[in-house]
């Protein structure tokens, strides 16, 4: 079975009406659930809020104080600019870090085999301080929770978002059982400019991450002549668990990015890590919706992941 976290709690991450960022992104994924009728061929998970110390298996505690002092004026930014304070923004952060968590704990324990996590993926946020509108970084969280509670240390990060990730990939950027490979558009002409080809991992874990730029305007075709590579080095990993950053800024139209991709590539991706997931992973695969800024493109390109998914499971 495949569980989807929806609810108003989750819905609060974003940074206002008119930002790209902002609270509506969750209902337009979900209408376009409703008209698929996927909803009716999922489990519907309320969401959950973090605690302090889940945040803290990733990031420092003076940062998660200086948020949660923040969260209660709701003024300033968490980073250099990026990312603005709001009232209640450490709960609304916490609760899309929880539901990971929550979604995780269904999966370890066999209740749910895949999990969408449509508000998430907040791939930036680095361990210190907030970045590109990520408050708290969910993928990371997951990654220390993988080993602090579970055991599992072999973990897939896979970043189809159209901005590199470079909270979890700077983050464990020497750590050779983080397998992380990203499709993204190439930094030089997109936020955060990081993502080389060459970036490939330090010390013990070089070799262990693979980066892929793609020009502006890169289309279906290009991610086809790239994703086999993402598939050769998944397998050659054989990874424990995998998480999939679905982030939907990569579909053409979406008005912060220069790429062209559709939704399908999105499906794609999804479809081929969750056999990967379940060729070497006992099933287990945590999907997060990631970026997005078109309404319209989030909610094809997410509901593509989630019919993927849906697929697999039956």
């Amino acid at each position: 079975m495949v569980a989807v976290y929806f609810g108003d709690a989750l819905a609060r991450y974003g940074f206002g009406e008119g930002h790209p960022f902002g609270p509506d992104r969750l209902q337009a994924f979900w209408q376009e659930t409703v008209q698929q009728g996927l909803d009716k061929q999922v489990a519907v998970a309320v969401p959950v809020l973090g605690q302090r110390e889940q945040l803290q298996r990733f990031h420092t505690s003076d940062y998660v104080e200086r948020v949660i002092q923040q969260s209660v004026n709701g003024e300033g930014f968490l980073d250099y600019g990026d990312t603005p304070a709001f009232k209640g923004v450490f709960d609304a952060g916490a609760t899309v870090v929880g539901s990971a968590l929550d979604g995780l704990h269904s999966v370890m324990t066999g209740a749910q085999h895949k999990i969408l996590v449509p508000i998430g993926g907040l791939h930036h946020a680095r361990r210190e301080q907030a970045a590109g509108f990520c408050v708290f970084n969910d993928p990371g969280v997951l990654i220390e929770t993988l080993r602090a509670e579970y055991g599992v240390r072999r973990v897939a990060y896979v970043d189809i978002d159209a901005h590199h990730g470079d909270g979890v990939f700077y983050a464990f950027e020497d750590d050779p059982d983080v397998i992380f490979a990203d499709i993204h558009e190439d930094g030089r002409y997109l936020y955060p400019g990081t993502g080389f080809a060459h970036e490939s991992g330090k010390g013990e874990a070089a070799g262990t991450k693979l980066n892929i730029p793609v020009p502006p305007g890169a289309d279906d075709a290009e991610f086809h002549r790239q994703w086999p590579r993402v598939e050769e080095f998944l397998r050659d990993a054989k990874p424990q668990m995998i998480l999939l950053q679905a982030g939907a800024d990569s579909v053409a139209g979406d008005p912060i990015t220069h790429m062209a991709f559709t939704p399908a590539a999105h499906g794609h991706a999804a479809a081929s890590l969750a056999a990967l997931a379940d060729e070497f992973c006992d099933g287990r695969m945590i999907a997060m919706g990631g970026g997005g800024y078109n309404r319209r493109n989030l909610a094809l390109a997410w509901n593509a992941v989630l019919e993927a998914l849906v697929k697999r499971a039956v």
